[in-house]
């Protein structure tokens, strides 16, 4: 798979879960005490979604955020492709925006369909097995 694409995909996870792209990405390839701490960060960040005075993922905070970790991650899959790291910070970023604004989308049908928690658990679920298996393709 051509690395912009795997920067792209995992940017969109980013979008979704702010944490979760660049804790899979550091725990599968650079295990340590960031891993650890990214890892950490995501299961709080899960655990703050659920609650009903979560912040939007849209708010100039949270987006920026997801963006920070979509270029990170993307940034990171160019270095490791031996490709170029902006092109792949680029399609990162613009990946999690698209992941932010899609996600929260189906995030709304989802909560009129099954209820906040079941559809936040969902999103995790996703968000985990989609970046496991993209960061898996990461040469």
């Amino acid at each position: 798979m051509p690395y912009l694409l795997l920067a792209f995909v995992l940017g969109l996870v980013a979008g979704l879960r702010t944490f979760t792209a660049p804790a899979v990405l550091w725990l599968v390839r650079h295990f340590g005490p960031w891993a650890i701490a990214l890892g950490a960060m995501a299961v709080i960040e899960y655990a703050v979604d659920l609650l009903p005075n979560a912040p939007p993922r849209t708010s100039t905070t949270g987006l920026l955020a997801r963006v920070v970790s979509g270029a990170f991650v993307g940034w990171t899959i160019g270095f490791a492709a031996g490709r170029s790291s902006i092109a792949g910070a680029i399609a990162g970023a613009i990946g999690a925006v698209i992941g932010a604004y899609g996600g929260l989308a189906i995030r709304l049908r989802l909560i009129a369909a099954i209820g906040n928690v079941p559809a936040g658990l969902l999103e995790d679920a996703v968000a985990i097995v989609a970046a496991i298996a993209i960061v898996s393709r990461v040469p």
